[in-house]
């Protein structure tokens, strides 16, 4: 068995009924030239002939002595993992969401490893859709997005396994673990230099909770965001709303205004925040602050999550889209300052102990009176070149992530090729008329644009 780390572990700590931690992906593919009518059954037929999964996908978590470890599954049954679904007519997007929206309000099964795949047909436009959920404590979002873009081809006439049959990165035999015999004293001394090494990380955290506010109107702090309707607690039932953009366009405001293509999604988000609270009569006097998850994976091919995180003012009480973008660039600036000089370890005990106070205030419902955030927006940057599944068209993706207790609202950006898609996933009943922010959100860039 293979422990958890910490980090992983607390995604199976933290999720109940109405707060499933799992993360997913929706895609859109194109059939190749001359599919025959049974195309989609030919495709899940061709999949069902990868009956073994590799690991983490035959894995499934068990707790023992107070821990989570994974384990291999020894009935594994890929006919539970692997579904198929049709659409009600007419086949519209809207159907297609629809049903998104309620498969990602299921929590999965802990008994069997913990991911799903869902193929799709019926959309009245012939294409077919994929969702695939993969449970946080398996992947972070940079990770996730990697393997499944593995599973995925430049060749439309490649033949490739589906994620679950994908062969896995094995350790060198340098990097495998020590042998028990290497005694309890290495044990210790390691955990006292692992302590060692996150202290300052965890310092620099803790600082930032009880330090004297800040007289930088741009600078962003915890507990000091505004509490507003997302800061609830949620329902079990999710809603999903996702369009796609294109990316020159992002990618043309952050030239003019010498801002990274994060600053400018940010800047996006937040006017179609200020609009969708307007349109609410909920927009609070001070501004919105977002928690900014941060990949410190690099390379690496490792499962688990390696993230750390920022915090980001959103500058959403401030009319003028130009002044918004400006107070968000030095707001990120601050942020990337603070952990720039920590090793990665270091960046990973700073989110912790940024974060820690949430679960007692959780516990204590003061999360929706003082929220360390007010919600969590995360840009995962995916594959830059058109890719095929067994010759069908990859033609859109869109990330779908967690809503969970005060922060019933989740914005990932995913971009492909040329596109930049938004994938706004909330609790169905703390966030109504979700659709509304594609409408806020189209708003907002040209609003930008125009400025």
């Amino acid at each position: 068995m293979k422990p958890l780390s910490p980090l992983d572990a607390m995604f199976l700590w933290i999720e109940h009924r109405r707060q499933p931690m799992h993360v997913a992906g929706l895609q859109l593919f194109t059939p190749p030239p001359g599919a025959g009518p049974h195309f989609v059954q030919d495709l899940v037929e061709s999949f069902r002939k990868f009956t073994s999964a590799t690991p983490p996908f035959n894995q499934r978590p068990v707790f023992r002595l107070g821990h989570w470890f994974w384990d291999d599954d020894e009935e594994f049954e890929l006919d539970y993992h692997l579904r198929h679904s049709a659409l009600p007519y007419p086949g519209r997007i809207r159907e297609l969401l629809a049903l998104v929206s309620r498969l990602h309000g299921t929590l999965m099964d802990r008994s069997r490893p913990l991911w799903e795949m869902n193929i799709i047909e019926g959309l009245a436009d012939g294409r077919v859709a994929v969702y695939i959920k993969l449970h946080h404590a398996m992947f972070d979002g940079v990770a996730a997005t990697r393997l499944l873009q593995h599973a995925l081809s430049e060749d439309a006439d490649e033949r490739k396994p589906p994620p679950w049959a994908q062969p896995r990165h094995r350790r060198r035999k340098d990097d495998q673990p020590a042998p028990a015999a290497a005694g309890l004293l290495k044990t210790l001394s390691d955990a006292m230099r692992l302590g060692r090494d996150l202290a300052p990380g965890v310092g620099s955290g803790l600082w930032e909770i009880v330090r004297s506010s800040p007289s930088d109107p741009a600078d962003a702090q915890p507990f000091h965001a505004p509490s507003t309707m997302f800061n609830v607690r949620i329902s079990g039932s999710r809603r999903f709303a996702a369009q796609a953009y294109s990316l020159q366009r992002f990618k043309t405001l952050a030239h003019r205004h010498g801002a990274t293509l994060n600053d400018v999604s940010l800047a996006i988000c937040a006017g179609a925040l200020r609009r969708y609270l307007l349109s609410r009569d909920a927009l609070p006097d001070k501004p919105l602050i977002a928690m900014v998850p941060v990949s410190i994976r690099g390379e690496s091919h490792e499962d688990g999550n390696q993230v750390s995180m920022i915090l980001a003012n959103l500058a959403t009480h401030v009319r003028d889209p130009d002044q918004r973008l400006r107070l968000i660039m030095q707001s990120t600036a601050h942020a990337k300052q603070r952990i720039a000089s920590m090793t990665r370890l270091q960046q990973m005990a700073y989110a912790a102990a940024m974060a820690a106070p949430l679960g007692p205030a959780m516990l204590t419902r003061q999360a929706g009176k003082h929220p360390i955030f007010n919600l969590v927006i995360s840009n995962v940057p995916g594959p830059r070149h058109t890719l095929y599944m067994d010759g069908f068209r990859l033609d859109q993706s869109y990330p779908i992530s967690i809503p969970f207790d005060y922060a019933a609202l989740n914005i990932t950006l995913n971009s492909y090729c040329d596109h930049l898609g938004f994938g706004y996933t909330a609790c169905r009943r703390s966030v109504p008329a979700l659709q509304r922010m594609l409408d806020y959100t189209e708003e907002s860039l040209r609003e930008l644009e125009a400025s």
